[in-house]
Formats: structure tokens, C-alpha cells, sequence
């Protein structure tokens, strides 16, 4: 039924054309003769161009496939043709009356005008269907749109939507002055952003679509806020790091996220400096099931490992990355690995049949008030964990082992942030006595990883809040997860050994304000439709994270968003026996006694735990001594 109807509509379109071609050459002779167009003469002359011409432009029609594009969406490629097909059939009408000696009776400004006559004939029904079926019959129920964005991307979204069935462009908002008051296919510029709060007011708006790629943070906050305060949704165009092709339409239309609100830079990657550091390697990944773990996995197999080691001891984590690892690097060798990272034997036979080449040590325990409560297990697996693999990746002749660590191992006040600090420094340790290069990254908070305040904020909007905020001037660092993966890798190809890469965070950021965005963000207003609450420090928490310590000394590197720290010179033989007493404790699950060596091992480790007696920092570790008060 639906190829029946198909052939007659073409059917239809082409004796439509055909009319036209009497009607043009008899407007024409008219124009000609004024009026006098029924005498015997140049009736005849006209009946002989209308035998000629008739199947002449009919087999021009077909052969230039005027039937190929539909006039609902007819478009410049549409006018193209039929312009080829009009000229080379009218000349071609010329040469045969040339040929049969008969050019002379029809006058030479009716063969002029009937190929204009007749291309005009062609082209407005056909524009004047596309514009009617546009404008003033919208197919089904579509979403009265607001564009934000007059420019390159506007203006070839407003064309997909004019043709699309949810999305009905009422207007455009934009800055620039030039642009007020004009329109694009028939959609006006209504004003600047600025008119976005009045015009939400004034006119019957269903969505707001922002249709600027470069939009940055302030504008989109801007308009975020404006239309969640008049229960408008907004969706955005993906910015030019995720328009890989550049083509902007309704399909590519997605809800504003968290992170474009952010305005983090795009990251740009030195791809053939990574592509020597990771092709044909044999790269193991522990914590792969995790948030950094299974991002790590993703990047480094767009780099053709010869394989991905993928090492976790939770089995569905594990599980979740091989799947996700089938569908986006197929032509990879994934290997899962199910084990803990503080065992041994089974470490040592995984180095010993897998032979990695690179380790990126991600498995890590991270949840600071969870640790507070469970000290020994979080120490052996940051510490002991981190010394098991350290210590595999040196015996085996691995080139190259990289810590993902956290900012908050400066000046940490809590258990998770000392075990990492003393993961840190095993690293350095190692790396002198060891012809594998030990390399750390250390970075803040990722948006959305397993057990972050996002998708904690996420959930409780979802249930309608409240959201709870531990201290209304509370700030953390940001970035989104393939960020700080990109730069994870970034560091590690350029560490040569005993590094402490950190990376650039960019500006600290409130955690309420983080809040307010995500509550807007979900359409509702903070305070009215879900309210924020209050709750405190947590035990352990910081009110403001810090990315160095004050005897570190920042210095620049070939990227610009990757710092190197000069961390302090560690004594190697000194630091060895702390690390056999933490082992000792940690087996005898002896709490007190690993905070304590906690706290000597990291001098500048704050905490809020009452300890037996002041804890004396030994001289022998950093080549200073420090007294511990707490």
C-alpha cells in the first residue's frame, strides 16, 4: 500500500511538471505579443513548441531524477536539478528546431523566457508545499521550541525541526545585534538571551533548545535557571568534543548535564605520544569494575593494547566492565581477573602468567566516612594492596606502574586520605631501587563515580529531597570521569619515574551551588520544590580540599593541565620498617595501632580520633622532625 501511494504521488508530480510546460511557453507568448496571442501565426508556432517540448522535458525530468526528492522536504539539491533539467532541455528544444529549419517561427524572446517561466512553474508548488506543511499544518502535536543560538548550528537544527514531528520552532534568542528582527527559514530572532525570562512569560514556550556548541558555563547556567524557574525544560546541542561530525539535529538534542555547567575545558591529548606508551602493551587494569577502573579500560582500548588485564575482586563490577568492553572495543583482548589486590599468591601468579607491561593501579577503598569506621581494611587494601602490586610490578620488569591516587592525601584528615598519602610515598620508595617507572596521578572528586555526592544528590531529588548538604560552605573539586582518565594516561606516558602528577581541577566549586544546579536541572526550584538540608561534617571530611602539600613545589609540564609536585625526598631504608610494623598491625586488626602509624608516617595527617599519647614523627622519614598534636 505504501509503494502504491509512493508511485502515484510520482505519478502526480510528473504530469504536474508536464502541465507546466504548456502553461510556461503559452505565458511566454503572451508576454511576447502582449496579449495577441490567438492568431493563426503563433498558435501554430506555439503548438509546434508545446510537440517538441513536451517530450523533450519529460525525458529531461526522468533523466535528472526530479522525482527522487520529496516535496515535503524539497530543498537546494531539489532546485539544482530541476535548473539542470529546464536549461538542458530548453536548449536542446533550440538545436532540434535548428535541425528541422524551423527556429526561425518562434520568436527568440519566448525562447528566453519559457525556461524561467517553466523552472519558476516547477520550484513554487513545490516551496510553497514545504512551507505550508511547515508553518501552518504542524504534523501531530509538536513541542512549541525557544531556540537559544542563531548561528551555524541554530540554523541547520531549525531546519531539521521544521521537519520533524515533536519539535515546532517558535523563535530564536541571540546576542548579536545584526541578527534581531531577522529570521531563518521562516523562524524570527526574537531578541537576546537576556529576553529569555520575558518571553518565557509572554508566549506559549514547551522546551528551550540551546543550539550553541561553545556555549560556556555562565550562559548555560543563565539559561538553565531561567527556565527552571518557569518549569521549562531545556535541552542542548553536544559540544564540539562530542559532535565528532560536526551535524547538528533534533536527534542529537540531549538534557543539559551537570558537567556543561561546569565549563570544563576540552582536554586535547598528545594520541601519538599515548599510542606509543599503550599499543601492542599488555596493560593490567586493577579495580577495573569501578568508576576510574572500567573508564581506564575503554580509553586504553582505543590505543590497540595487544591486551586489557581487567582485575577486580567484585564479581559484578567485573562483570559489568567485560560487557560494556564487547559492545565499544570488540576487536580488544579482554582478560577478566577476578582477584584481591592484598593476596599474594594470587597477585604473584596473575604477574607470572599475564606479564603485564603497564599496571594502572585504580582498586582502591575511597568512601572517607566508611573508613573511618573500618581502618585496618581500608589500610590493607590502599596500603598493603598498593605494596602487593608495587612490589609484582617491580620483580616481573613491568615499564611502567601509575597509581591513581585522590587530593585527598594532602594534608589528610582522615583514613582514607593517609593510606593514600602512604601509598604515594611506597611508590617513590620503590621507584629508585626498581628499572620499572612508578608514576602517581593525583586528582580530586569525579562527577558521577560510585558512591559520589552526584549520584547521591541524584537520588534524593528523585524522591522529591530533601538534599542533604554537610556545611553550606563546603567546596570540592571537580571533574567528569573520562577527564580525569584522559589525563590519568596523559601523565603516565610522560613519567619517567618517581613523579607525583597532579592534574588541574580547575576551580573549587560549592557544594550547595552543586546542589542548586542539579535541583534546577531536574526542573524544580531549591527552596520552593525541594528543599536543601543542613547536616554537618561528616567524620573525616574536610570543609576545602587541597591538591598540594606546602612542601610540594608545582611546576609546569608539556600539558597544561597536568602539574608536577616535587614532593619532599623520602628515606627509603628509614620507611621500610613503618611499613612491616602497619602490616603487623593491620593482621592483628589492631585499630589504635594503625592510626598511630598512621599518623607517624604522615606527619602532616590531622584527625579527629583521640590517640593514646601525642604521637612523635620520626626524623629519619622526611629529614625533619615534626610533633604531632591532636
Amino acid at each position: 500500500m505504501h509503494l502504491l501511494r509512493l508511485l502515484l504521488n510520482r505519478w502526480a508530480a510528473f504530469f504536474h511538471d508536464l502541465l507546466w510546460v504548456p502553461a510556461a511557453l503559452a505565458l511566454a507568448f503572451m508576454l511576447r505579443l502582449e496579449g495577441q496571442f490567438f492568431g493563426s501565426e503563433p498558435f501554430s508556432a506555439f503548438l509546434l513548441m508545446v510537440a517538441v517540448c513536451l517530450p523533450v522535458q519529460a525525458a529531461a525530468y526522468l533523466y535528472f531524477g526530479l522525482y527522487r526528492g520529496i516535496w515535503r522536504f524539497a530543498s537546494m539539491p531539489d532546485l539544482m536539478r530541476i535548473l539542470r533539467a529546464v536549461w538542458v532541455g530548453a536548449g536542446f528544444t533550440t538545436l532540434l528546431l535548428f535541425l528541422v529549419g524551423r527556429v526561425g517561427d518562434v520568436p527568440l524572446p519566448v525562447l528566453v523566457a519559457y525556461p524561467v517561466l517553466l523552472t519558476m512553474g516547477l520550484t513554487a508548488p513545490r516551496l510553497f508545499y514545504r512551507w505550508f506543511k511547515d508553518h501552518i499544518m504542524p504534523l501531530g502535536n509538536r513541542r512549541r521550541a525557544l531556540i537559544i543560538g542563531a548561528g551555524r548550528a541554530g540554523e541547520i537544527l531549525v531546519r531539521d525541526l521544521l521537519q520533524s514531528r515533536e519539535y515546532l520552532p517558535i523563535g530564536f534568542l541571540d546576542d548579536d545585534p545584526g541578527k534581531l528582527g531577522r529570521d531563518m527559514h521562516g523562524v524570527p530572532v526574537l531578541g537576546g538571551v537576556d529576553e529569555l525570562d520575558r518571553l518565557l512569560r509572554g508566549l506559549e514556550v514547551d522546551i528551550v533548545l540551546i543550539a550553541m556548541t561553545r556555549a560556556g558555563p555562565e550562559l548555560m547556567r543563565r539559561v538553565v535557571d531561567t527556565a527552571a524557574h518557569h518549569s521549562v525544560p531545556c535541552v542542548t546541542l553536544p559540544s564540539l568534543s562530542e559532535l565528532a561530525d560536526g551535524q547538528a539535529s533534533a536527534l542529537r538534542l540531549r538534557e543539559v548535564k551537570l558537567e556543561d555547567l561546569l565549563g570544563r575545558d576540552v582536554i586535547r591529548l598528545d594520541d601519538a605520544g599515548l599510542r606509543a606508551f599503550l599499543e601492542n602493551k599488555r596493560v593490567l587494569v586493577t579495580g577495573a569494575g569501578g568508576s576510574i577502573g572500567s573508564e581506564l579500560c575503554r580509553q586504553v582500548g582505543r590505543y590497540h593494547p595487544a591486551c586489557i588485564q581487567m582485575l577486580d575482586h567484585c564479581e559484578y563490577g567485573l562483570y559489568t566492565t567485560e560487557q560494556a568492553m564487547h559492545q565499544q572495543a570488540a576487536g580488544v583482548n579482554c582478560v577478566p581477573l577476578l582477584a584481591d589486590v592484598t593476596d599474594v599468591v594470587r597477585m604473584k601468579h596473575i604477574f607470572a602468567s599475564h606479564r603485564p607491561d603497564v599496571v594502572l593501579h585504580a582498586a582502591a577503598y575511597k568512601h572517607v566516612p566508611l573508613l573511618e569506621g573500618n581502618t585496618v581494611e581500608g589500610v590493607k587494601t590502599n596500603v598493603l594492596g598498593t605494596r602487593v602490586v608495587a612490589d609484582l610490578a617491580a620483580e616481573f620488569g613491568c615499564e611502567k606502574f601509575v597509581l591513581v591516587s585522590t587530593d585527598k592525601a594532602v594534608k589528610p584528615t582522615n583514613v582514607m586520605g593517609a593510606s593514600k598519602r602512604v601509598a604515594e610515598v611506597y611508590c617513590q620508595t620503590v621507584s629508585g631501587d626498581s628499572d620499572t617507572a612508578f608514576v602517581v596521578t593525583r586528582f580530586g572528586n569525579v562527577m558521577g563515580s560510585t558512591g559520589s555526592v552526584v549520584p547521591l544528590f541524584r537520588s534524593q531529588i528523585e524522591r522529591g529531597g530533601p538534599v542533604t548538604v554537610t556545611h553550606p560552605d563546603v567546596t570540592r573539586y571537580f571533574m567528569t570521569i573520562p577527564e580525569a582518565v584522559s589525563l590519568i594516561l596523559e601523565a603516565a606516558a610522560m613519567g619517567s619515574g618517581g613523579e607525583i602528577f597532579v592534574l588541574d581541577m580547575g576551580a573549587a566549586i560549592r557544594i550547595q551551588d552543586l546542589a542548586e544546579e542539579m535541583i534546577r536541572l531536574s526542573g524544580h526550584e531549591p527552596g520552593r520544590d525541594i528543599q536543601i538540608e543542613i547536616i554537618g561534617l561528616r567524620p573525616g571530611e574536610k570543609m576545602h580540599e587541597e591538591l598540594f602539600h606546602e612542601f610540594d613545589n608545582p611546576v609546569g609540564t608539556r600539558h597544561p593541565k597536568i602539574l608536577r609536585a616535587e614532593a619532599r625526598p623520602v628515606n627509603r631504608t628509614a620507611w621500610q620498617p613503618r611499613m612491616h610494623r602497619l602490616e603487623q598491625a593491620c593482621s592483628h586488626h589492631d585499630d589504635a595501632a594503625v592510626r598511630r602509624l598512621l599518623h607517624e608516617m604522615v606527619p602532616e595527617f590531622s584527625s579527629d580520633t583521640e590517640l593514646p599519647d601525642n604521637v612523635l614523627i620520626a626524623s629519619d622519614l622526611f629529614g625533619e622532625a615534626a610533633k604531632g598534636h591532636h
